[in-house]
């Protein structure tokens, strides 16, 4: 019960969140810029997807084996989708030349959306970390994790220099998978594949670090806290 009233209110948060990044759209479609940020209100709403089957795949693997074809199935969109959630942090290239009268504004708005996106890929990949601590040796997992968060890198570089969607996995995956093999035999072709990918998963495992041992340590304190409060009844 306590830990489905967690998930509530963690999802009360991030609708919370979400009214807020729209508020700031709003107010800059104010301020003149129209709706040509309305990208990312697409880009949040792609970015709750993996949040969403993450919850999804831990409620079937309650009763079914992860290698069964339904949470298989799950995980294999969950996978897919990722990416999107820390993809937005590319989104502040969108930054470059913006008037300096609205720019402080712009990056508060830009951060709204990023962050918001950031911590439901991070909340999700902690849940699917969680499972599969449960099944496997902490460092099995933990390369597990190391991989999936190299994936997402090379998916960010994909979609953002050149331009593949997660759905292109379903609708065109023979030009997708060209352009993969492309990188793999001819990585020279594509000199800042190496750096972005590099920077970009430093970023994402030292944050994941921070909201893992974060996450760790409140779910420590609520199991001692109840912990006690059974132990003073007990007394009683």
């Amino acid at each position: 019960m306590a830990k489905k009233r967690s998930w509530l209110e963690l999802t009360t948060v991030f609708a919370l969140g979400f009214a807020v990044c729209i508020g700031l759209f709003a107010y800059s479609i104010f301020l003149d810029h129209g709706y040509s940020y309305a990208y990312l209100i697409f880009n949040t709403i792609l970015a709750t997807i993996p949040l969403l089957v993450s919850w999804r795949l831990a409620n079937i693997l309650k009763t079914k084996r992860w290698s069964d074809w339904e949470p298989l199935i799950w995980t294999f969109i969950w996978i897919i989708f990722l990416p999107n959630s820390f993809y937005m942090i590319s989104d502040y290239i969108h930054l470059q030349g913006m008037s300096n009268r609205t720019i402080l504004f712009n990056v508060v708005m830009f951060s709204s959306f990023i962050f918001l996106a950031m911590f439901m890929g991070l909340v999700s990949l902690y849940q699917v970390h969680s499972e599969l601590r449960k099944r496997l040796k902490s460092k099995t997992a933990a390369i597990m994790v190391a991989l999936i968060l190299f994936g997402c890198c090379f998916a960010i570089y994909l979609g953002r220099d050149l331009r593949w969607n997660s759905w292109d996995v379903i609708v065109n995956p023979a030009g997708l998978l060209f352009d993969i093999s492309n990188l793999i035999l001819k990585p020279t072709v594509y000199p800042d594949m190496g750096r972005m990918m590099a920077s970009f998963f430093v970023f994402l495992s030292f944050t994941y670090l921070i909201t893992y041992y974060s996450a760790r340590a409140v779910w420590q304190r609520g199991v001692n806290d109840l912990a006690a409060h059974i132990h003073k009844h007990q007394r009683d």
